[in-house]
């Protein structure tokens, strides 16, 4: 505590050699009980004057002698007592005049020890610390009953014990010379030193957080990726600011001007009101920017912060001075829900507008709108409770258009922890799939069209499965649309391998043939499924949980009926038959993989799994 003074004199020799420079007098028996408080106050006041003891000049009075600052204070009570009394007989008395210039010297000596203790003490008094000592127990919080006690232990305890006792004495100080300062009419000067001391010290904390207190401008004009980074730091500051920062100032204020709620309430307000207020506009200002989708996540972060802290807010900010501050945090946590409600507006007009003839994916491949919307949709589901409180205004769910398309049943939503939530991201999917259905259209290929259609709706439910919209829109949604992705593959199989599955005959038939008859089958039934595997070979299907079934699916209704035609004739059409079952199925099983890869022969198959294809 005494790191400002050039040193800190404490012994008994230079005590005594301090004193005997100021001795006390011996009030005379005739004066009156005035006349004895003033000289005893005069004794105690003269010792600690500054400009007439080197002693009083080099250390601090609750430093050096603890008992002794209790006396002063007291001394400095029974003055006021004695100046009241004064007044009430003689306003104009010399005893008045020289107790008024005690005063002013002994206020100025506390506002000295004031200035010290917030001064020297301002690692023991950092808001950390004084929410510490406010929020931890003793240090019996380190103890085991019966465990014994190894030295991290005992030195964490230690160390935290004396953390905490000098906080503690510091703060029990500060408020007996406030309160001291307070009633003897100081009141300004006490609230001008600590309101200066205590707001450097904040505006430190705020600076030493990252947190740049930034204009509407300067955010403005940033770039995204900058804009973003700069949210990123905010998120991580308003946890500290509003737990540690700003509660242990509150916590602080309160302690130190106990004794007067106008005087707690001014300094804290004087403290942190412009900090405040700045720090919880930043995300007011964001929302004023330009908006696009991608920002929706990151005003959803800073609405789900504030409404997190918003308890905290309310009970540190909860003066009328600081009213401003909670006014600001609330509208920024108003902008934000607008912002976000706007941002799924675009979004959603942005997937209609996508143009139904832009790229198509090659061999029907997942579109990029696909890809970009479920990632998009997935994404938003991780913030389904702040978007519950968001979306609680939207309207009923049975005036979306379409909304049985979304659930079987138009209420059957209602179950989900957050139904508002799930009727909006449904909703989303249902405009893709919308969207989806026009570009499938564009491919001549009808058979093609399904393909796509059955591939992009298996990236969707995919994405529902691996991300919290299973819990939100439920299984029955999922099996709702697993059916529709199975009507798809079977429309792709009949329209593309229609022609080779059609081409087979009963198996008696395939024994009474004829020969002309048989060669016939044999090179009609090469013909079509060379030509099938042709235009299938450029055919893409992402994901092993769609392309295998199909793969089975068509190697079943083929290989089986293909094997009895082949047992029936291969000795007398040997030259004829152009691929054994096991060919059928080796082809088989490297389609869906693109191209290149099926050109390549490359496949992630085993002969086990070519074999399973073959014999289903």
């Amino acid at each position: 505590m005494g790191g400002l003074f050039c040193y800190s004199p404490k012994t008994a020799s230079f005590r005594e050699s301090s004193l005997r420079s100021s001795p006390a007098k011996t009030p005379c028996p005739r004066m009156s009980n005035l006349e004895r408080s003033i000289q005893v106050a005069d004794s105690m006041i003269m010792r600690w004057k500054t400009e007439t003891s080197t002693f009083a000049q080099v250390t601090s009075l609750f430093h050096e002698n603890r008992r002794e600052a209790q006396d002063y204070l007291e001394c400095v009570h029974e003055l006021q007592k004695t100046m009241h009394l004064l007044v009430s007989k003689d306003s104009s008395s010399e005893l008045l005049v020289k107790a008024q210039n005690l005063m002013q010297i002994a206020m100025k000596r506390l506002e000295k020890e004031f200035y010290q203790l917030l001064s020297s003490n301002r690692d023991h008094l950092d808001p950390e610390s004084v929410s510490a000592t406010s929020t931890r127990s003793s240090t019996s919080d380190f103890d085991s009953d019966n465990s014994p006690e190894d030295d991290e232990i005992r030195i964490a305890r230690d160390s935290f014990s004396e953390v905490k006792r000098v906080s503690m004495v510091a703060m029990t100080d500060l408020r007996l010379i406030a309160e001291c300062m307070i009633s003897s009419g100081y009141s300004k000067e006490c609230v001008k030193i600590y309101s200066i001391i205590r707001k450097s010290i904040v505006d430190e904390g705020i600076y030493r957080l990252g947190v740049d207190l930034l204009s509407f401008n300067q955010i403005s004009k940033m770039d995204w990726e900058i804009l973003e980074a700069k949210i990123k730091n905010w998120l991580d500051a308003l946890k500290i600011a509003v737990k540690t920062l700003f509660h242990g100032e509150r916590i602080l204020c309160d302690h130190v001007f106990g004794a007067s709620d106008s005087m707690r309430e001014s300094c804290f307000a004087e403290i942190t009101n412009v900090a405040a207020a700045r720090l919880f506009a930043f995300p007011e200002y964001v929302t004023k920017g330009k908006r696009s989708p991608e920002k929706i996540f990151r005003a959803l972060d800073m609405y789900s912060a504030i409404s997190d802290y918003w308890p905290e807010i309310e009970s540190v900010f909860s003066y009328d001075s600081v009213s401003a501050v909670r006014s600001q945090a609330l509208t920024s946590y108003v902008k934000l829900s607008e912002s976000v409600r706007t941002m799924l507006t675009e979004f959603e007009s942005t997937v209609q507008k996508d143009p139904l003839k832009s790229l198509l994916p090659s061999g029907a491949g997942i579109h990029s709108l696909t890809l970009n919307t479920m990632e998009f949709i997935s994404r938003l589901s991780n913030y389904w409770i702040a978007l519950g409180v968001i979306l609680s205004e939207d309207p009923p769910p049975a005036k979306y258009p379409l909304m049985e398309s979304c659930f079987d049943n138009p209420n059957s939503h209602e179950w989900s922890p957050a139904p508002a939530v799930s009727v909006k991201l449904a909703w989303l999917i249902v405009v893709l799939l919308c969207k989806l259905d026009g570009k499938a259209e564009q491919y001549k290929d009808v058979a093609l069209s399904y393909l796509f259609l059955a591939s992009n709706l298996q990236h969707g439910v995919s994405a529902v499965r691996s991300s919290n919209l299973q819990y939100l829109l439920g299984e029955g949604w999922i099996t709702k649309y697993e059916m529709k992705i199975k009507q798809f593959a079977s429309n792709y199989e009949k329209l593309a391998w229609g022609k080779v599955m059609t081409s087979f005959t009963d198996d008696s038939t395939a024994e009474n043939m004829s020969e002309d008859e048989a060669k016939e089958w044999f090179r009609r039934f090469n013909r079509e499924f060379d030509q099938a595997c042709l235009k299938q070979s450029s055919c893409v299907i992402p994901d092993p949980r769609l392309r295998d079934p199909i793969k089975t699916s068509i190697a079943k209704k083929i290989v089986p009926k293909y094997r009895v035609m082949y047992e029936a004739r291969r000795n007398l059409l040997g030259r004829f038959i152009r691929f054994a079952p096991e060919d059928l199925g080796n082809q088989l099983s490297d389609l869906f993989l693109g191209h290149d890869e099926s050109r390549s022969g490359t496949t992630s198959y085993s002969r086990k799994s070519r074999e399973r294809y073959l014999y289903g």
